[in-house]
């Protein structure tokens, strides 16, 4: 049975998403002044010799795609720096060798123009092989440069012909290098080899897999792939954790990424204020085969040892990510704490508790989401036990005090109605 912690998961998704709200306000448009820079997207597609089978909606895989793609040159939002990559669209030969090279960019990322783009895509014939993992590889060398969203998405009806360079590390080594590339993935096949592969290829790096079947639903797939990319987006901050609180780096509000190897504790230091609240999330991707019993804790703790608070998450089946998050609220200084230091070092510690099969490999790490936002904190937050309900003590007292009295007077009145029933 697969069991979830869907609360705890819940409250921390929502915990990142208001952290992200706050400290790293939307970016402006990409010709507006403050110079954030455009979206990057590399619509990544095979051409290889299967894509000329006919069961799209009556058509061939690639005329559908190739009507998809005119669909989503037409409505591709301005400030999207797009291009076109292709896999197998040159190479008809019989050596491997040759046929797993054959990757191109077909439109360079840039600035769109739409009839350029579409005579490019027009003139694609299915041809070779599927080499995904060199395809993958050049793709994302085709996004270097700026600070902005980057994403691939990638189309595909078949897997990689190109192993042993598996698609899954190629994926898994682009998310090690922290970049912020998100790749997705469609499958064109009902397939569950295909499906398995895409899947991995998608949760390495945070993005998403879907199969489709009919033309619209891809179209209408990559329009929103596309349009997601010009959403203002946090890139997370490269950060190295520590094996110990001491020799741990001091972390500031924001997003920040990291690797944790399997069983591994990574250290990480927050300045407090007296008055203030820490909020921290983390998440950890289970991004290859992991035993099916594991969790994450992450704790707040002294720099003497003594443990102030903790979160936990635990699960059993699941192959996604683990979240998990705490709240620590700093009282405010008396008087009399006048000599005492205004800001504590709270030490936040990351374990996991996952594993692996002999042959499944244990580097780099697992990909590790830390969100850290210290805020103004609420009215008595030196009671730790009592934070969450506030000033909701006094609504509480209230309704309490209401319901008594209103006893109280429902039952004098049942008792004087009564006696005068028996008067009468």
């Amino acid at each position: 049975m697969i069991r979830r912690k869907r609360p705890v998961a819940g409250a921390c998704a929502l915990l990142a998403a208001l952290t992200a709200g706050l400290v790293f306000p939307a970016g402006a448009a990409a010709d507006e002044p403050a110079g954030q820079d455009a979206p990057k997207v590399n619509l990544l597609l095979d051409v290889s010799g299967s894509m000329r089978a006919k069961d799209i909606d009556g058509q061939s895989r690639m005329a559908a795609a190739k009507q998809a793609f005119n669909e989503v040159l037409d409505a591709t939002p301005e400030e999207v720096r797009l291009g076109i990559r292709t896999l197998g669209a040159d190479y008809a030969g019989d050596d491997r060798k040759e046929g797993c090279k054959d990757t191109a960019q077909l439109y360079p990322v840039g600035p769109l123009d739409r009839t350029e783009a579409k005579t490019a895509v027009a003139t694609l014939v299915p041809t070779g092989w599927t080499p995904i993992g060199p395809a993958l590889l050049e793709a994302a060398d085709d996004l270097e440069g700026g600070e902005g969203s980057k994403r691939i998405v990638l189309i595909s009806d078949g897997e990689d012909t190109c192993a042993p360079l598996d698609p899954c590390e190629v994926a898994r080594e682009i998310a090690a290098k922290g970049i912020g590339l998100i790749i997705d993935t469609l499958g064109l096949v009902p397939n569950a080899k295909l499906s398995r592969q895409l899947s991995c290829i998608a949760e390495a790096t945070g993005g998403t897999y879907t199969s489709v079947e009919h033309q619209d639903e891809l179209t209408d797939r990559v329009n929103e792939l596309v349009d997601r990319a010009a959403e203002p987006v946090v890139t997370p901050v490269a950060a190295e954790g520590a094996d110990s609180c001491a020799k741990a780096p001091v972390l500031e509000s924001g997003l920040y990424t990291d690797r944790e190897e399997f069983g591994q504790q990574r250290w990480y230091r927050v300045e407090v204020l007296s008055g203030q609240e820490l909020r921290a999330s983390v998440s950890v991707a289970a991004d290859r085969a992991v035993r099916p019993d594991y969790g994450v804790l992450l704790r707040a703790v002294t720099v003497h040892g003594r443990e102030i608070v903790r979160g936990e998450a635990t699960g059993n089946g699941r192959t996604d990510v683990l979240s998990t998050g705490l709240r620590y609220p700093k009282a405010e200084r008396d008087d009399d704490d006048s000599g005492k230091p205004a800001a504590e070092v709270v030490c936040l510690a990351v374990t996991n508790s996952f594993s692996a099969d002999s042959g499944v490999k244990t580097t780099p790490g697992l990909p590790l989401e830390l969100t850290v936002d210290v805020v103004d904190g609420p009215d008595g937050s030196s009671d730790v036990a009592s934070f969450g309900l506030g000033r909701g003590w006094w609504l509480l007292g209230a309704l309490i005090l209401t319901g008594f009295v209103a006893g109280l007077l429902w039952g004098w009145l049942s008792r004087w109605r009564f006696a005068v029933w028996r008067t009468n």
